[in-house]
């Protein structure tokens, strides 16, 4: 079993300044990640909103966080959280499924994934026409037609991504009208490769048993049902937190997020949450990082109190 003053469950911009600041205090850390370091960022191709770059690529905007980190001690360790024990006692138990860890704090950065539209075709055809990254996939789909579904900012900056790569986009709305923020919105009605199907939601996703080749989409003002052809269908429609292993430590609401006061703290003495997780409004890499600071801070007070 290994041990550390702090854990830190996810290595997004959140987890990633949390683990910063909490190293920085000269705790041990460890950043504890299932997948590659960065989180959601690295499926985001331009990012115009954070402070300090005009534009960044998010893969190397999470490159340079985590080598932040890192050079300031942090351990940076692979593993798929299974449960925590011991919760509410002085020493917190993380068990993966190939370590154990005891830690004084756990901060969870576990963020959250793409919502599915739960309809047919879609599991079917993931892999084959289906995606919620375009920066993954969207070199596959070159001088093609494809769909967005959604409205917000995620939805359009990513088809703006996606139509410098393919030679359509089809914006899929349920609404009358964007939910992005307003740049965003100016910039993808004067593009010429995007255009826009309003007050309609796609009810199915169909192919030729090997990939994608139209979506079934209901207008909900006309109650008109019809087939748009197309080769790809890129899903954006909100997200679902990654929470189910503390589901049981009663820090979560009823759709999951984990609940904190704005010292990051949850219900439970020693435990932090920040970032896409939280139960908040506004889920973006500055909020992120702000909560991450706090938490990090908040870590090193906690235990400097136990120890006196």
């Amino acid at each position: 079993m290994k041990k550390y003053d702090v854990v830190v469950i996810g290595a997004g911009p959140g987890g990633m300044t949390a683990a910063l600041y909490a190293a920085r205090a000269n705790l041990k850390v460890a950043m504890l990640d299932r997948g590659i370091y960065g989180g959601n960022m690295n499926n985001t191709a331009e990012i115009e909103n954070y402070p300090g770059f005009e534009l960044i690529m998010g893969p190397d905007l999470s490159e340079k966080m985590y080598k932040t980190a890192t050079q300031a001690g942090v351990e940076f360790v692979y593993g798929n959280v299974e449960k925590i024990e011991n919760a509410r006692e002085a020493v917190k138990t993380i068990k993966t499924d190939s370590e154990e860890y005891e830690a004084t704090v756990i901060v969870v950065a576990t963020g959250a994934t793409n919502r599915k539209l739960g309809i047919p075709g879609e599991e079917e055809y993931s892999g084959k026409g289906v995606s919620y990254c375009a920066v993954c996939d969207g070199a596959f789909f070159k001088d093609e037609n494809v769909a967005v579904v959604g409205g917000g900012d995620s939805a359009v900056s990513e088809g703006l991504y996606l139509a410098n790569v393919t030679d359509n986009v089809n914006v899929i709305h349920r609404r009358d009208q964007l939910r992005a923020e307003k740049v965003l919105q100016d910039r993808a009605f004067k593009n010429d490769k995007m255009n826009f199907t309003w007050n309609s939601e796609v009810k199915e996703i169909v192919g030729d048993n090997q990939k994608v080749t139209g979506l079934k989409v209901y207008n909900n003002k006309t109650d008109e049902v019809t087939t748009v052809p197309t080769s790809g269908v890129f899903i954006y429609i909100g997200n679902v937190p990654n929470t189910d292993e503390f589901k049981d430590l009663g820090i979560t609401d009823e759709q999951g997020w984990i609940e904190t006061n704005s010292e990051m703290e949850t219900s439970i003495p020693g435990i932090y949450a920040v970032g896409d997780v939280r139960s908040k409004k506004l889920r973006q890499i500055t909020t992120a990082v702000g909560e991450g600071g706090i938490a990090g801070q908040n870590a090193f007070e906690y235990i400097e109190k136990l120890e006196k």
